[in-house]
């Protein structure tokens, strides 16, 4: 029979070591072919390096690059398409110098761009070769006085000659993609003050066998219009992602018109954060696979180009994480998780249906009596408008709570912020409601994946609606009866650890906060952060500097003085994105009223965490903050931390909450 004990103080099998090993584990940027299957494997216990994997067919997988090698790339501080491959010739950028690296079968990496002459002023990214195997085109990122410059280059594949630019003159630039005989090159382009997920052009031009290019021209994409994966069919037609109608749909070019090729309300496109991702592949039988979301899940659909007729498969995947569908043949690869089992690369057989598991996160088969299962929650959100999000109860076969007790709530907010939560298994997550703690996993207004109305909810209203949607699922979760909701919690990374911030200092629903590497001072922000989205601010609060008034006032800082209950900070050192000040001015902040906080800074940590000393020690320092704030005692020997300027009963606040 179960034990009835306290919500939050129940044993679980999901530890923070767990999380920290086996849940930081993710699949990204698969390949395939003839001979076998790559992707690249983020690795936590490894110092969180991204190692490149080769599974031949019937085989083992096994390691391309030799160990410590760290398979990334620093272009736009995100990265993203940091390898690619000509046959079993493999060419990837080393995180250690940004330089590119070429791999022939059984050798070892020899770089063939030039030194930088200082480091990581050059770096290099979403390459593809062609011409026979003889020259590269990739993007390419100059640091050095003012702004960095980014642009399109050609190298040879052998290092034999520097890199020769081939399209300039833009702010950025992204997928080159050369057509299959060689002719045409086809590639993404967008300015300041734009994110690539909200308007960029698709532009093609004819390649020269030297690689230079000539009269280019403009295919598709607006400053109001987002082109998304370029990619050309085995018959030489250019395919394409927009969002031209609301909704990201597949679109052709045949005769120099555009025939739009899907015309669901759902997206098939993603926000380009990263290079090099991919929702559709082409198979043999000409058929084109999907990766669809609709109300956040993703689905895999094959789509019949001819009639249009859209095909789902009957597959248990709800999240097709750092997408990278690939094919071969009647044959699919992509990384993907369920709501009870973690990521997994796996290969799908069209033709037979069978389905294998070509790599696990983990090998540990967890209990799935101990896993919540997430409900979908629609709520009146902000301005009375419907919002959403992902609800998991407590879980754990082992416990159930006292009868006159509702449990604790983590409100997760994500970053992005226009990304989007899907209801896969998140061991993080388990880490609360396996003790007996719910979460709200937010999809809050201005999330992806829901259409481009949803997500412009955000424009101009960023820490307004965000905040108020987080609000409101606290009331609509406390209606419902679900939670306390005297011990509220509030936390994200990121855009997420803003929202937190904001909310912690006006609104009262939440007893405790923990921002992860948040954002604090917009004003400083817009000032010191990177290029690719030093003009994303704009977007979401309004033209800088003529609206620095909003700025300033839509800035956590500038209302810490309001902020009252405990607040957790916890920070990369190394963070070029959001820098160790935005934590450190909140902390002045606090310490100068005595309001309870701790503030932990990792060392070699950037924008995320990826070491799992640190993944554990931040769950660790998130759980034990928790227990402290919300008044119940963990069952985990894990070591606490401290809590500065401490009130006399740090649970006081929550406890007296309505």
């Amino acid at each position: 029979m179960a034990t009835t004990a306290p919500y939050g103080s129940w044993a679980s099998p999901i530890t923070t070591g767990l999380v920290a090993s086996e849940g930081g584990v993710s699949f990204a940027y698969l390949d395939v072919s003839e001979d076998g299957v790559y992707w690249t494997e983020s690795r936590p216990q490894e110092s969180g390096r991204s190692a490149l994997v080769f599974r031949p067919h019937g085989g083992e997988p096994a390691d391309i690059v030799p160990p410590g090698f760290n398979v990334r790339t620093r272009v736009h501080e995100y990265g993203g398409g940091a390898w690619f491959r000509d046959g079993r010739v493999v060419f990837c950028s080393s995180f250690d110098d940004s330089r590119l690296y070429r791999i022939d079968p059984g050798g070892e990496p020899k770089p063939i761009t030039p030194e930088a002459p200082e480091p990581h002023a050059v770096r290099y990214a979403d390459g593809r070769v062609f011409a026979d195997g003889r020259l590269i085109v990739c993007v390419r990122e100059l640091h050095g006085e003012g702004e960095p410059v980014n642009e399109l280059v050609v190298l040879p594949a052998d290092g034999s000659s520097d890199p020769k630019v081939v399209s300039t003159g833009r702010d950025f630039y992204a997928a080159p993609r050369p057509s299959p005989d060689g002719k045409f090159l086809a590639w993404v382009a967008w300015d300041h003050p734009h994110m690539p997920f909200e308007g960029t052009d698709l532009c093609v031009a004819e390649l020269n066998p030297d690689g230079s290019v000539s009269n280019g021209r403009r295919v598709a994409g607006s400053e109001q219009e987002s082109i998304f994966q370029p990619q050309w069919s085995s018959d030489g037609l250019l395919h394409f992602v927009s969002d031209r109608t609301g909704w990201s749909n597949l679109y052709v070019e045949r005769d120099g018109e555009v025939h739009a090729l899907t015309r669901e309300e759902a997206e098939l496109g993603y926000p380009q954060w990263v290079f090099d991702l991919s929702r559709y592949a082409f198979l043999a039988d000409g058929r084109i696979a999907c990766i669809f979301t609709r109300a956040a899940i993703d689905g895999l659909e094959l789509l019949d180009p001819e009639s249009g007729r859209l095909e789902p498969l009957d597959l248990p995947y709800t999240s097709y994480a750092s997408p990278s569908l690939q094919s071969h043949g009647t044959s699919l690869v992509f990384p993907a998780s369920t709501p009870t089992e973690p990521a997994a690369v796996i290969e799908l057989d069209l033709g037979s249906g069978e389905r294998k598991v070509l790599r696990r996160s983990t090998e540990m088969r967890l209990d799935e009596r101990y896993i919540s299962v997430a409900q979908p929650v629609d709520f009146p959100g902000a301005d009375g408008l419907i919002s959403h999000g992902f609800y998991y109860a407590p879980a754990n076969p082992d416990f159930s709570g006292p009868d006159d007790e509702r449990p604790p709530l983590v409100v997760l907010v994500h970053g992005g912020p226009t990304a989007h939560v899907t209801p896969s298994l998140d061991l993080y997550v388990q880490l609360f409601t396996s003790r007996g703690i719910a979460v709200v996993d937010l999809n809050y207004g201005g999330s992806t994946g829901y259409g481009r109305e949803y997500r412009d909810r955000l424009r101009g209203r960023w820490g307004e609606i965000d905040v108020e949607d987080s609000a409101a699922a606290v009331l609509y979760l406390g209606d419902r009866g679900e939670i306390d909701l005297g011990r509220v919690q509030i936390t994200g990374g990121s855009a997420g650890g803003y929202t937190t911030l904001m909310a912690l200092a006006v609104r009262d629903e939440f007893a405790s906060g923990v921002s992860y590497y948040g954002v604090a001072d917009l004003v400083t922000f817009h000032e010191d952060t990177h290029k690719f989205e030093s003009h994303y601010d704009e977007y979401l609060v309004g033209p800088w500097p003529e609206m620095d008034d909003l700025y300033r006032d839509r800035s956590p800082v500038a209302h810490a003085d309001s902020i009252s209950d405990p607040l957790l900070l916890l920070q990369g050192l190394d963070d070029k994105v959001v820098p160790p000040s935005q934590a450190e001015v909140i902390v002045d902040a606090l310490k100068r009223r005595s309001i309870p906080y701790a503030y932990i800074a990792f060392e070699g940590e950037g924008h995320g965490f990826r070491k799992a000393e640190n993944i554990k020690r931040a769950s660790e320092a998130h759980l034990s903050f928790l227990a402290q704030v919300s008044g119940f005692e963990p069952a985990d020997e894990i070591e606490p931390i401290a809590i500065e300027a401490p009130q006399a009963s740090p649970a006081e606040p929550s406890s007296t909450r309505q």
